[in-house]
């Protein structure tokens, strides 16, 4: 595995773990089709929602901030990859939600930035 790849990996794994220290309910990772691939999908069972979430992990800002790679193409995807989703789990009249969960990663640990309803 690459250098970037495992700081993808490691970002997805600490997303994983703040999301379900927040009461979020893990449905899927890393689910992949024709379209796409969406990271993480979990639910929030208080509010009756499923989340489609993309993770963006850095360890420095040579190309930017992490939200800065969702462009309106990536966003397109999301919501093709998610739709896909839905249709084949037959998940109908739900409500729905996509987030972006920045990563940095430190020489001293790491911070995170969870940004809810990006589409």
């Amino acid at each position: 595995m690459h250098f970037r790849q495992e700081i993808g990996k490691w970002g997805e794994n600490l997303a994983c773990q703040y999301l379900e220290n927040n009461n979020y309910h893990m449905i899927e990772r890393n689910f992949f089709c024709r379209r796409g691939e969406i990271d993480i999908i979990v639910s929030d069972k208080q509010k009756k929602e499923i989340i489609f979430v993309e993770v963006k992990t850095r360890s420095n800002f040579r190309y930017g901030n992490p939200i800065e790679a969702v462009n309106r193409k990536k966003q397109k995807h999301i919501k093709q990859v998610a739709q896909y989703y839905l249709y084949i789990n037959q998940i109908n009249e739900v409500a729905i939600r996509f987030d972006v969960i920045e990563v940095y990663i430190k020489k001293e640990g790491y911070t995170m930035n969870h940004i809810k309803q990006i589409i």
